[in-house]
């Protein structure tokens, strides 16, 4: 039990000490940054599907799976302890009109912990939850493409939470998670100035903002599973997220810097802004409300396929510190498509037949549109669960490809590659001493 609580913090804390900014896309420039969690690499490897929920994953997205049927091997008594890490590695290929240019980022992306509890259970954790990290420049084509603009930001938004889980029945599970979520971001925007013959003068301007985050917000989940006959089960799930609202603490400051020929900027003096005179010291932001159903039929340990389809009243974010004509949020949507499949379960002479395959879809209406073009994803993921270790403990690796964006109206069109992997352990701390 000890070595696997080793294990797990010592991945955690490695994936994290490795870790760069969590995203490099562009496209964080905006609002509160590119959403980060998008579920565990098992979800992800089916397309984004947080509907299936068993007893030897945590399943992040869904609270009602912290509850569900005891295991039949322990008797009908418990099911085991679950504890799950993971972290990714994202490579970006930015293209334009103008060129393309190649990014990669490194992150952790949750850590988290289910306890059985009866017909209870409940679970808690960390994970990343929005990611900036981007570093642009704007060129005046009218001057011969020299730079007009330099922007650069970083930070986002974390969540911990604490969920509990009630079953119902054999068939119905619910759920609730209290999540805290906290974070800070900074960005700056540097505009350079030159003289009459072109040349960049030696003081220029940079902006520099910072926003400290935190707030409250509650998630509620649903999960039902029934045979249809002795070999066919359905499974169906649902979760809805009330809309809440974040507290913003704000700063601003104006720096003369000095920036050499290498592009790195010196600070020559720095002057703090009064937001408090305009009321933008501190503000709110608006966490849209969300809400996802889907359903799927398969085989218990054998194949699962499902869709499920999520919605999000993005239109709703505001951000009164940063403001764009240009852009303007409408709301979300995403559809996913995915299952599994696992040859043989038990398999005692094929190490690969108990391995568990998965395969998925998705596209996704992010919700941001910039210059009347809506920025959206497509991908297709694949993945793999390994069995290490005993007791159903598993690695997961995740492989995912996908575009998001485009390059009309002179935007950033992303092709992404993400490589994801998470360890599954499972444990039993309760169990009944029997005498005879």
């Amino acid at each position: 039990m000890i070595k696997k609580l080793v294990l797990v913090f010592i991945a955690a804390f490695s994936v994290s000490a490795y870790a760069q900014e969590g995203t490099a896309s562009p496209y964080s420039f905006y609002g509160i940054g590119s959403l980060k969690f998008k579920g565990t690499v098992e979800n992800r490897s089916m397309g984004g599907l947080s509907i299936y929920t068993d007893s030897i994953h945590v399943n992040l997205r869904n609270p009602a799976s912290y509850a569900g049927k005891n295991l039949e091997m322990l008797n009908g008594e418990s099911r085991p302890v679950k504890f799950t890490v993971g972290g990714s590695y994202s490579s970006l290929n930015l293209k334009s009109d103008s060129g393309s240019a190649n990014a990669n980022a490194t992150t952790f992306d949750y850590l988290a912990i289910s306890i059985p509890m009866g017909k209870f259970g409940f679970g808690f954790g960390l994970l990343p939850y929005t990611s900036v990290g981007y570093k642009l420049e704007s060129q005046d084509s009218d001057n011969n493409n020299r730079v007009s603009k330099r922007f650069r930001g970083e930070g986002g938004l974390n969540k911990t939470f604490i969920g509990f889980g009630y079953q119902l029945s054999n068939s119905l599970s619910l759920g609730f998670d209290a999540q805290y979520n906290f974070g800070n971001i900074q960005n700056s925007t540097v505009a350079f100035g030159y003289d009459d013959d072109g040349i960049m003068t030696q003081l220029q301007t940079r902006e520099n903002n910072r926003s400290d985050l935190s707030g409250l917000n509650i998630n509620l989940g649903l999960s039902y599973k029934a045979m249809l006959n002795e070999n066919l089960e359905f499974v169906s799930g649902l979760t809805y997220t009330p809309k809440s609202s974040l507290v913003s603490n704000n700063e601003r400051s104006i720096s003369t810097i000095i920036v050499s020929s290498t592009g790195s900027e010196s600070v020559y003096r720095t002057i703090d802004a009064d937001l408090a005179a305009s009321g933008l010291d501190e503000s709110d932001l608006i966490l849209p409300s969300k809400f996802s159903i889907g359903a799927g039929i398969g085989k218990p340990r054998k194949w699962f396929v499902g869709v499920e389809s999520e919605f999000q009243q993005t239109s709703q974010f505001s951000n009164e510190l940063y403001t764009s004509s240009a852009v303007t949020y409408e709301n979300s949507s995403r559809l996913s498509l995915g299952g599994f499949y696992i040859p043989q379960y038990n398999s005692f002479t094929s190490y690969f037949k108990r391995a568990v395959y998965r395969a998925g879809l998705h596209y996704e209406n992010t919700g941001l549109n910039i210059e009347n073009e809506s920025i959206k994803e497509f991908g297709m993921s694949f993945g793999i669960g390994i069995p290490v270790g005993s007791f159903f403990s598993n690695a997961n690796l995740g492989l995912e490809l996908g575009q998001r964006g485009t390059t009309n109206s002179n935007l950033i069109q992303e092709n992404f590659i993400n490589f994801q992997i998470s360890l599954s352990l499972n444990d039993r701390w309760f169990q009944k001493h029997k005498f005879q």
